[in-house]
């Protein structure tokens, strides 16, 4: 098996997905956050690009099962959207700012110190927080994070270059000092 790289992040890994449930469900919620999706074709293309082949009806389950309804977004385009990762009418800035805002509030809280090493950005919680700081990091799409794990009290970030692991740990020192 030999793994694809995005077109538009050529150096970035792409993001390789097991033929199960959970994953398609995955990629769906991801797909939705991170492009407008207008039509269940047009969401059926994009999992297509990668390697995710999906029937009308087998899509049109898991969107109901997700709760994804079609809304009417603020330049009047209708999509569909899903609570937990709206799309916004503006290419995404209006979630963008919102995701930002929630992440500041709880990582505010809950940050000790951040640091990148390599590709890594390792993050210290007081004990018992690191698994949710870790679920409200992997809940954002972002750029050059391809994942975390959490211990009691450290989460490490994975990315895919050192660059984005410095940007992120810059990014996170931001969020959580405001």
């Amino acid at each position: 098996m030999t793994a694809r790289m995005s077109e538009n992040h050529e150096n970035q890994p792409s993001l390789q997905r097991p033929a199960t449930r959970a994953a398609r469900l995955s990629a769906i919620e991801q797909a939705l956050a991170t492009h407008i999706i207008t039509s269940q074709s047009q969401l059926s293309r994009i999992l297509l690009d990668e390697g995710i082949v999906v029937t009308q009806a087998t899509l049109s389950r898991d969107l109901d099962e997700m709760h994804a309804v079609k809304t009417r977004l603020r330049d009047g385009t209708v999509a569909y959207t899903v609570d937990r990762s709206q799309t916004a009418s503006e290419g995404g800035e209006d979630v963008g700012q919102r995701g930002e805002a929630q992440m500041s509030r709880v990582l505010s809280g809950l940050v000790t110190s951040v640091a990148a090493a390599r590709n890594l950005v390792v993050v210290h919680t007081p004990s018992g927080a690191a698994q949710y700081v870790a679920s409200v990091i992997d809940r954002q799409p972002l750029d050059g994070v391809l994942g975390t794990i959490a211990g009691d009290d450290t989460v490490m970030a994975i990315c895919a270059d050192d660059a984005s692991a410095v940007a992120r740990r810059d990014w996170l020192l931001a969020l959580a000092s405001k």
